[in-house]
C-alpha cells in the first residue's frame, strides 16, 4: 500500500466498523454471496474514493444515499470518474432501501445481467 493510500484505507476500515443504518441493512442482503452468489465488498477504496459496495466481477458500484447526496456535485464528479474507470454506478435513496429492499435487489441483479456499462445508472 502506498503512503498516500494509507489514510483512505484506514478511513474505509472505520466506515466498515461504523456503518449507517441503511448501509447496514443493504450489507445484510449483499454479504456472503447472499444475492445470487455475487461477491460484494463494502467500503472499498477505488482510486481516491471510497464506495459503499463493489462487485468487481461485474464492475458494479452500489451506493446508499442519504439526504446529503441530493444533487451533490462531488457525487457527480465521483460517478463520472468511476464510469471512466469502467464501473457502473447504482445509487439508491435510503428511503427506498428501507421501504422496498426487494426492488433494490432486483435492480442490482438486472444490472449484473445487462452487458451495457451504463445500464441502470442512477438507481431506481
Amino acid at each position: 500500500m502506498t503512503p498516500e493510500r494509507a489514510p483512505l484505507t484506514r478511513f474505509a476500515k472505520t466506515m466498515r466498523r461504523e456503518p449507517v443504518s441503511n448501509e447496514r441493512t443493504l450489507w445484510k442482503l449483499l454479504r456472503d454471496r447472499r444475492l445470487e452468489g455475487l461477491k460484494f465488498r463494502r467500503q472499498v477504496p477505488i482510486g481516491r474514493y471510497i464506495v459503499d459496495f463493489a462487485c468487481f466481477r461485474h464492475r458494479l458500484i452500489v451506493e446508499a444515499d442519504g439526504p446529503t447526496h441530493a444533487d451533490s456535485l462531488h457525487d457527480r464528479d465521483r460517478d463520472d470518474w468511476l464510469r471512466a474507470e469502467g464501473f457502473r454506478v447504482l445509487r439508491f435513496d435510503n428511503r427506498q432501501i428501507e421501504r422496498d429492499p426487494q426492488a433494490v435487489l432486483t435492480t442490482i441483479i438486472a444490472a449484473t445481467k445487462n452487458p451495457s456499462p451504463h445500464a441502470g445508472e442512477g438507481g431506481a
